[in-house]
Parts: C-alpha cells; sequence; structure tokens
C-alpha cells in the first residue's frame, strides 16, 4: 500500500493525493491515522492536518465509533462527474472519428436512456449511407445493436426480457417480432463474441453491429458500426470487431474499457 511521495513543488497537495490513494486501496473498512502514518512514512500531525482538510471538503469520512477514515462523497463522485452521460459524447468523439474514418462506415454512439437506448453522438463517413438517425433520437434496447450489447454486458437476466420487448413492440419500426427465447440468445451469442449485431431488424437493406464499453463490471455506452446489409457478411462483421479491439482501446479514457467477449 506504500506510495511514494512525489518532489512536487506543492508537498501539501501530493500528501493529500497519496492519502486518498491509501484510503481508496484501503476501501470501506479504513485506516486509522496511525496505519495511514505507517503506511506512507509521513508525519502524524501532517497526516491529521491534511485528513481534516480532506474530511472538511467531503473527501474523507471519518467513523465516529472506530476513528478510521475512508473516503469520502465527493470523492467517490468524481469520477462519476466525468463520466455522466453530459460528458461521455466529448469524451468518446475521437473514438468514433478515429473508428469511422478506419472503416469507411457509419458509427454511433449509444447511451442507455431506461428500456431504450438513446444516439448522443455520430461521425458519418465519407461515402453515402441511407439510414436515417438523429442525435437524441431513441430506439428499443432489444432491437437494436447497441442495446444488445448493453444487455449482453450488463446485469440482466432472462425474465427480465419482457420489459424491454415490450418497449420495442411500441415502436413502428421493428421490421421482425422477437421472442424471449430469440433475444436471449442474441444475447448469449453477443457474449460469447463479444459483438452485437442486428441485421434488416430497423431499416430494409441496413445492418449493425455492436460493442459495449465498460466501467469497472458495468456497460456505460455503447458504439455500433452501420453499413448497407448486403456488405455486412460474417466475414466483414469479424473485420470489423477486429478493428474495433485495434482502434478503439488506446483511445478509451482511463476507467473505461472495451467488453471482453468470454473466451478471453
Amino acid at each position: 500500500m506504500a506510495v511514494p511521495i512525489l518532489p512536487t513543488p506543492v508537498e501539501a497537495i501530493d500528501r493529500a493525493l497519496v492519502i486518498m490513494q491509501a484510503l481508496a486501496e484501503a476501501g470501506p473498512q479504513g485506516l486509522s491515522i496511525a496505519q495511514i502514518t505507517e503506511a506512507l512514512k509521513l508525519n502524524k500531525s501532517t497526516v491529521y492536518r491534511a485528513l481534516s482538510t480532506l474530511k472538511g471538503r467531503g473527501f474523507a469520512l471519518q467513523d465516529g465509533e472506530s476513528g478510521k477514515y475512508t473516503l469520502g462523497a465527493n470523492a467517490i463522485r468524481l469520477g462519476d462527474v466525468f463520466f455522466a452521460q453530459s460528458n461521455l459524447a466529448l469524451v468518446l468523439h475521437p473514438v468514433l472519428e478515429a473508428l469511422s474514418e478506419r472503416t469507411d462506415e457509419l458509427v454511433h454512439l449509444g447511451l442507455p436512456f431506461g428500456v431504450e437506448v438513446m444516439y448522443v453522438d455520430k461521425v458519418e463517413p465519407a461515402r453515402a449511407i441511407r439510414v436515417w438517425s438523429a442525435i437524441g433520437q431513441t430506439v428499443p434496447t432489444a432491437w437494436s445493436a447497441l442495446g444488445r450489447s448493453l444487455l449482453a454486458f450488463g446485469s440482466v437476466t432472462s425474465d427480465q426480457l419482457s420489459l424491454y420487448l415490450s418497449a420495442g413492440q411500441d415502436s413502428t419500426r421493428q421490421l421482425i417480432d422477437l421472442s424471449d427465447a430469440q433475444l436471449w440468445k442474441k444475447i448469449q451469442e453477443a457474449r460469447a463474441q463479444g459483438y452485437s449485431t442486428e441485421i434488416e431488424e430497423n431499416e430494409p437493406g441496413i445492418a449493425c453491429l455492436g460493442v459495449a464499453l465498460m466501467r469497472g463490471k458495468n456497460p456505460i455506452a455503447a458504439i455500433s458500426i452501420t453499413a448497407q446489409a448486403d456488405r455486412m457478411t460474417e466475414a466483414r462483421m469479424q473485420e470489423l470487431y477486429q478493428t474495433i479491439t485495434e482502434v478503439v482501446p488506446p483511445l478509451l479514457p482511463p476507467g473505461v474499457t472495451l467488453a471482453a467477449n468470454s473466451a478471453e
């Protein structure tokens, strides 16, 4: 747990940061001042002053009985604020640009929106593709590659699918009927191969491939590649997924990963 103190010009800030890191590693059981002092090789009064400041700002919390410190709500909230839906489109736009340039296909970013998925960003290729989509538009989770990838790498169970299917049945865009068993099969396939598919289920002649983006064990967004269905062969889908695994991970912000297939 020992964290070196860097020779920075603002030592007080550096000390506070390493104390926060130590508290994060300790988890909910927390640490006493003595434990922090020993682990970080800091003076007790220095640790006390830093903790007092962190506590006052909500970045540390002290248990009234044990006296131990844990991370405060404001420290935990930092990551949530950064990865808020209002920020994700801006943070992930370079990923969409790079993927569209590499594949020469239409790329969408979607975020979970209840039982639907909302388009929050897209990058169009140089070549034209006739598909209607708009930022702010929502599509049923069960009938989209974006949504299926979110379901595949989330915590949904087979007995919860009726909620998603009923939402899709209220839409006039679906071209095929979909049962619980059929949707569950598609989810299982997506988990196994790392990507979901949707072929001519929303628009004639249009097919999509979707992948989920994870924060820890939770999917927070999904990226899809849309193309003419006659070009979206099995070989092309595998090629696109391989390209995604090469292009996307290096461009993701810290803390966000590409969902892995169950074989990895």
